[in-house]
């Protein structure tokens, strides 16, 4: 088990962050000449490329598992995030996808206390208020603000959270080369078989998207794990929530997105409920 290391932890984090607002750039860039299911697939074929030579590197001993199952039901819960992902990148400013996807501790809490076990308790009860109340504040419902594809980036919200939970259950017997491998063994024919019936032959820049948004993903993930085995939840989960801010900049430079101050304070609401939580089991711990 690694020492912690906060400092290491926090730059881990933020490679990660950097990582998945490059993945959010390539995406909507990619949306302007193909359909979601194409953009899924070439991700996911770099994605296998660069996990290959990972494997090749340190042997296919590191992919034997006994959970095929759940290595399957995670990367179809995964595809059904990435698909809402996509979807809603095309549909919603940045910072709305990106606000409503912090909602994922809320679902994860619900499905951990259904599927393994885990109480709800206190601090999970105010995490799920709160979550569902930035929500609220994001959508606007009562303000005809709400659009269809809010809706669907909370359903990706919800496919994240159980990719999370088979995520936990798998990483106590197999490695996360295994998780990675499985993960796009199984999402690459998928993804081209649905991606044939609109096949669009992408152009030379669509090829260097494709490759941002595949290395982003191997990256984004890589550093997310070593941040969590080198960090705090309390210290991860923070820097995770600076690409909100971060985000919401590119898309009024790049894109002209208005800056919402609902986006804002509902991220900030959810934020804070994810954090108190955090912070109890910390304590507890």
């Amino acid at each position: 088990m690694l020492n912690q290391n906060p400092l290491r932890a926090a730059l881990w984090m933020s490679c990660a962050v950097l990582a998945f607002s490059f993945m959010a750039v390539a995406a909507r860039e990619l949306l302007r000449h193909m359909g979601a299911f194409e953009i899924l697939f070439l991700r996911t074929l770099v994605t296998m490329l660069l996990v290959g030579a990972a494997v090749a590197r340190a042997g296919t001993a590191t992919l034997r598992t006994r959970l095929f199952r759940f290595h399957l039901a995670r990367a179809l819960m995964h595809l059904g995030g990435q698909y809402c992902w996509i979807y809603a990148i095309g549909a919603l400013t940045l910072a709305t996808v990106f606000a409503i996807e912090f909602t994922m501790p809320v679902w994860v809490a619900l499905l951990a206390t259904a599927f393994l076990g885990e109480r709800m308790n206190r601090g999970r009860v105010v995490m799920l208020v709160l979550g569902l109340t930035g929500i609220a504040i994001i959508v606007r419902p009562d303000l005809g603000g709400l659009h269809p594809a809010a809706l669907v980036m909370v359903l990706g919200s919800m496919f994240y959270a159980g990719n999370m939970v088979m995520t936990k259950r798998i990483s106590m017997t197999d490695s996360p080369l295994a998780v990675l491998f499985w993960m796009s063994l199984t999402q690459l024919p998928l993804t081209f078989a649905t991606a044939l019936p609109q096949w669009v032959t992408p152009k030379p820049v669509d090829l260097f998207w494709a490759a941002v948004i595949g290395s982003g993903s191997f990256v984004a993930h890589y550093s997310m794990t070593r941040a969590m085995k080198l960090g705090d939840a309390t210290l991860v989960v923070p820097i995770d929530f600076l690409r909100l801010p971060l985000i919401a900049v590119v898309g009024a430079v790049f894109y002209r997105e208005p800056l919402q101050a609902a986006t804002f304070a509902g991220a900030a609401v959810i934020f804070a409920g994810t954090y108190y939580s955090l912070s109890r089991e910390a304590r507890r711990a």
